[in-house]
């Protein structure tokens, strides 16, 4: 509408900038935030429909324009590597980056030190992956403790932090001894879009944020359901089953003007319920623990 803009969430966090699906427009979005899309090495497309990709051709060119070398990486379901190839013979321009495309299925597809983002595949019209992006975060280290078994503040301390055992006046230390329980890092889900289904239930379990696509009001359940999308309320019992501690609505019809009310339904359901708008921007906060 002349409000929403298709579909494309920005996630920074790990000092990076990751995309998960580019709707047309994208990039504009991107400029009116001043979100550089030259900061973002990883896209992760929900499912080729295109209100979900069609924004893709428009940055790879622009990226090309500006004079980008980095990689691109970009994950979606099968069909991905054929569409990118299509994209990048559209028009006339010089490709000056590599672009890696990775069909992926179910499971862990990215992992780093920081982080790990896996998929689990929806029920949608098409194939539609479901993406989580779960923070790694150490276990405490017990700074006193490490002191009492005669280390010093310096590289044993970063060592052992790292799982790697040091040796101090023949004495082993291992990082069992120096570092308190294990702490929970914070998980965004986006569903992309699906119908209600036990796999998301169990991909969303406990996450922080659930970012789920609410096309329709309830009494729309009908159509929503034939349409392999969900309404408001069943987005609310998913975030309700799942245990999640806050529900962001997403991918609204274009046939509701005040999406409000659609919050105030899956309200009635879900306590912690945020409608999404364009440029919003959430700040998930670390555990305490």
């Amino acid at each position: 509408t002349t409000k929403r803009n298709h579909s494309a969430i920005a996630l920074k966090a790990f000092g990076e900038v990751m995309l998960f699906d580019c709707g047309e427009g994208t990039q504009r979005q991107m400029a009116r935030i001043k979100l550089s899309p030259m900061k973002v090495d990883h896209i992760f497309i929900t499912h080729l429909h295109g209100d979900h990709f069609l924004g893709l051709p428009g940055m790879i060119q622009s990226m090309a324009f500006r004079g980008r070398k980095n990689p691109l990486y970009i994950y979606g379901p099968d069909g991905m590597i054929k569409t990118v190839e299509h994209i990048k013979n559209l028009g006339y321009y010089a490709l000056s980056f590599p672009i890696h495309v990775h069909e992926i299925k179910k499971g862990t597809i990215l992992q780093t030190e920081e982080y790990l983002i896996e998929c689990c595949p929806t029920h949608h019209s098409v194939l539609n992956l479901a993406y989580s992006v779960e923070e790694k975060r150490s276990p405490k280290f017990l700074r006193e403790k490490a002191i009492e078994l005669g280390l010093k503040p310096g590289p044993d301390f970063g060592k052992l932090q790292k799982g790697i055992p040091v040796e101090v006046n023949g004495v082993l230390i291992t990082p069992d001894q120096v570092l308190g329980e294990e702490r929970k890092g914070r998980r965004i889900v986006y569903s992309g879009d699906t119908k209600p289904c036990s796999e998301m239930v169990e991909f969303a379990t406990n996450a922080d944020v659930l970012i789920h696509e609410s096309t329709y009001e309830s009494s729309q359940e009908t159509k929503a359901l034939e349409n392999g999308h969900s309404t408001t309320t069943h987005a609310a019992r998913i975030a309700k089953e799942a245990d999640v501690s806050e529900l962001i609505l997403t991918h609204i019809s274009t046939r509701y003007r005040d999406s409000d009310s659609l919050r105030k339904e899956a309200s009635h359901i879900f306590n912690k319920v945020i409608m999404a708008e364009d440029f919003m921007t959430i700040d998930v906060k670390r555990h305490e623990n």
